[in-house]
């Protein structure tokens, strides 16, 4: 079973500065998508696409606990099999299997460390 960095998100609390920031340092592009203020992120070219990214503005302000920087998303084949396994060993489910329309099925957990991580069954593999 392959389990890849697929996606990653950024919570940001000035999603314009953010932006501007990643554009100027890494040459990334944005591209709106779904509800206002919420980008993909072309992270490569046509050659090399690189990571499917996403930049959105902060749920919840910064405490120090909690989704406050990047919020990564791995690609697995079996989302059952990894829901299973994270239960089995530790984690705990903090979003379980949630559609995302065109995209696949996602959940979240938070490691034994507190980590919180996302894996995906995508469409189409």
């Amino acid at each position: 079973m392959t389990s890849n960095l697929r996606s990653f998100a950024l919570h940001v609390d000035d999603v314009d500065r953010a932006r501007r920031f990643y554009e100027a340092v890494f040459g990334w592009t944005f591209e709106p998508w779904g509800p206002p203020g919420f980008y993909l992120i072309h992270t490569g070219d046509e050659a090399d696409p690189g990571v499917q990214g996403l930049m959105h503005r902060r749920h919840e302000p910064r405490t120090g606990t909690g989704l406050n920087g990047v919020e990564a998303t791995f690609g697995v084949d079996d989302i059952d099999a990894v829901l299973a396994a994270v239960e089995a060993n530790g984690g705990k489910v903090t979003m379980g299997k949630s559609p995302i329309p065109t995209v696949g099925v996602l959940i979240r957990f938070d490691d034994p460390e507190g980590n919180n991580i996302g894996a995906m069954a995508y469409e189409g593999g």
